[in-house]
């Protein structure tokens, strides 16, 4: 007996077998549309409210201002002196706010790890207590973030009770203080931007499948080997938007160093944007800082990308 090929219903002898018709042509055409009609909303507002302000904000930069010219009074040039002019002056400032950003962002994600692995593993099926605890832990998102930094100021003053005790257990000298200081900029910024780090983290934690744990410890792996080799590297991609979404805004954050620094050793490039835009009048000066800032940190998270990046973010 002889096997006999058969064709599919509804095609003709001889046509290939992925020849589509016309209505399955027609529909996926739609589809497209659709889709294009979607994402046009989305990318009128990126092209209005972050394209057309960047663009702004470049020629701005590259404005001068003319002899004779009244304070704010600044005509359209090619003026590039005007980076290199604030690249030599606050270059200090720059590594600075990197330096206070990259700590509160590992003292961040020490604190936030914990917090969240607590939440969404070793609490799961316990829904009200962790229901109590992630209201706590997003409390802070329910105050202004500038009452928020305020309360860091009372809390590290001289009377407050992290002086007193300091002072009591010798670590700290009896003249010494916290307000005013690298550390209290520091410790406001982990603070502040601590629930950005720990969602992320608590959301990636949250879809672990427990049975793999389970049989991890099936196989004889210890808690510390079970945590490294299984929970760790499947919660990486939420540590890995903790960090982006803590490092970007407090490099660039002024609150902060306004309110619990001395405005000169603790001083963030934030700070300095604001004080040429508002207060020296430099448009093009803020503009630049502005602009070199944005690149800087495109460059950092571009490169963190590449050497960190998880396959789940791509």
């Amino acid at each position: 007996m002889t096997a006999t090929a058969t064709r599919p219903r509804g095609k003709k002898r001889g046509a290939p077998a992925d020849v589509r018709s016309d209505e399955e042509i027609a529909a996926e055409k739609r589809k497209g549309r659709v889709g294009l009609y979607l994402i046009i909303p989305g990318m009128a507002f990126l092209a209005l409210f972050f394209a057309a302000p960047v663009l702004v904000l470049l020629s701005m930069s590259l404005y001068t201002k003319p002899p004779g010219a009244e304070i704010g009074e600044f005509v359209p040039a090619l003026q590039f002196s005007n980076y290199t002019t604030v690249i030599t002056a606050y270059w200090d400032v720059f590594l600075r706010s990197f330096f206070f950003a990259g700590i509160a962002t590992v003292a961040a994600l020490l604190i936030g790890y914990p917090m969240a692995y607590l939440v969404a593993v070793r609490l799961r099926g316990h829904q009200l207590m962790q229901g109590i605890l992630l209201v706590l832990l997003i409390a802070p998102f329910f105050s202004s973030f500038i009452l928020r930094t305020q309360a860091w100021k009372q809390i590290l003053s001289d009377e407050g009770p992290v002086v007193t005790v300091l002072r009591a257990i010798a670590i700290l000298p009896p003249d010494g203080h916290l307000t005013a200081t690298a550390f209290a900029v520091v410790c406001g910024l982990t603070y502040n931007f601590l629930p950005f780090m720990m969602l992320p983290i608590y959301a990636s934690l949250d879809r672990l499948d427990t049975n793999l744990l389970e049989a991890s410890g099936d196989l004889y792996a210890s808690p510390i080997t079970t945590f490294f080799k299984v929970t760790l590297p499947l919660s990486m991609p939420g540590v890995f938007a903790g960090t982006l979404l803590t490092f970007i805004p407090a490099a660039g954050d002024y609150v902060n160093a306004a309110l619990l620094g001395n405005n000169r050793d603790t001083a963030m490039i934030g700070q300095i944007i604001d004080s040429r835009f508002f207060k020296v009048v430099d448009y093009p000066g803020a503009s630049a800082l502005s602009f070199i800032l944005m690149i800087l940190i495109l460059a950092l998270v571009i490169i963190y990308i590449k050497r960190f990046g998880t396959k789940e973010l791509f």
